[in-house]
């Protein structure tokens, strides 16, 4: 892709967001792990289409995700959930291809192969119909499925809890974020695959984990909450502390529910704790959650709890919580300020 640039990028009359003045169709994709994702929203919130082909049932003969497996699936499906999401887009509001007001890609964090597989499917669109692209942001993205079907407007306080990442942000504007805490270790969904894989439970690990943990005694087992400063986290030493436990029983039978479900309360306690004195320095009165472990019942739980103390909490519905691109069109309407080049490149890790 080097030396093409879009001719699009340089004409004024094309604007994106809600200052834009006239109603944004963005269609993006999203393929950053092991969901190959496609979308279609209008205006930053309602959603027109939206396509998700899952590679679980490829992963979990591995117990994980395989990289190079992982490029392979989203090649044979990126195609599909396009002409997918065209589809639903001209059935559902008799919108074409040319109507759509730009191209939107993920570009990371995430794995390369399979970044690099979405990211030019939609620069490949965005030349084929002269039409501006947009590198979204992963993380951003998934705060902005909070804009999808709500009113939800900044400022707020976000927990953003995944299998990479836990940070809580301050989300002064659309597109003003500041981190102001995250993990010095394991992220939360790391934490919760590696205790999974700890008491023998298959991939994905994580939403097993939750399940059985409503059926057991949380406070069965007392577990380190780890001291950090700040607002920033340790799921390190949960972890080994789960994995002395579990050693500890030494032939005997495993009480795997009572260990999820006091493994599940020392991680909720611990969010909502450091969320909370954000909380209480910002002023807010709004909180968000998003990211993957945000359809964790638990953590959705004691979140909601909040509105008890006067708070409005926000989550996505739990198709919007896992990777998708409907949440990646809504980021590039509500953050973009420029349009990208489509030499744009991908990125692994948080930069």
């Amino acid at each position: 892709m080097k030396n093409i640039k879009n001719k699009l990028f340089s004409k004024e009359a094309v604007t994106i967001g809600p200052k834009s003045g006239y109603d944004n169709y963005i269609m993006a994709i999203e393929s950053s792990c092991d969901e190959t994702a496609c979308a279609i929203v209008k205006n930053g919130r309602e959603v027109i289409a939206n396509v998700v082909a899952s590679q679980i049932k490829t992963h979990a003969q591995f117990g994980g995700v395989i990289p190079e497996i992982a490029a392979r699936e989203h090649l044979d499906s990126i195609n599909i959930v396009i002409d997918e999401a065209f589809k639903q887009a001209k059935e559902n509001v008799n919108i074409n291809p040319e109507d759509i007001t730009a191209f939107a890609g993920t570009v990371g964090p995430g794995l390369v192969g399979c970044l690099l597989v979405g990211l030019n499917a939609a620069k490949t669109l965005a030349l084929t119909y002269d039409k501006p692209f947009i590198g979204v942001n992963h993380l951003n993205a998934h705060l902005c499925g909070n804009y999808l079907d709500t009113d939800l407007k900044p400022p707020f306080m976000a927990l953003l809890v995944s299998g990479g990442h836990t940070q809580i942000i301050d989300v002064k504007s659309y597109s003003e974020q500041t981190i102001i805490g995250e993990t010095v270790d394991d992220a939360v969904g790391e934490a919760y695959d590696k205790v999974a894989r700890l008491i023998g439970l298959p991939y994905p690990g994580g939403p097993k984990l939750d399940k059985l943990a409503q059926e057991g005694n949380p406070q069965a087992f007392k577990l380190p909450e780890a001291r950090v400063d700040g607002y920033n986290f340790s799921f390190s030493g949960l972890k080994t502390a789960v994995l002395r436990l579990v050693k500890s029983f030494d032939g005997q039978e495993i009480p795997v529910k009572d260990i999820c479900a006091s493994f599940q309360e020392t991680v909720s306690s611990t969010l909502l704790h450091k969320l909370k004195k954000a909380l209480e320095s910002s002023g807010y009165k709004q909180v968000v959650i998003a990211g993957g472990v945000a359809a964790n019942s638990e953590i959705r739980k004691k979140i909601f709890n909040l509105e008890k103390e006067g708070y409005k909490v926000f989550a996505p519905p739990m198709k919007y919580c896992t990777d998708n691109a409907a949440m990646v069109a809504s980021c590039a309407y509500f953050n973009t300020n420029t349009f990208d080049d489509v030499n744009t490149e991908v990125f692994s890790r948080v930069k």
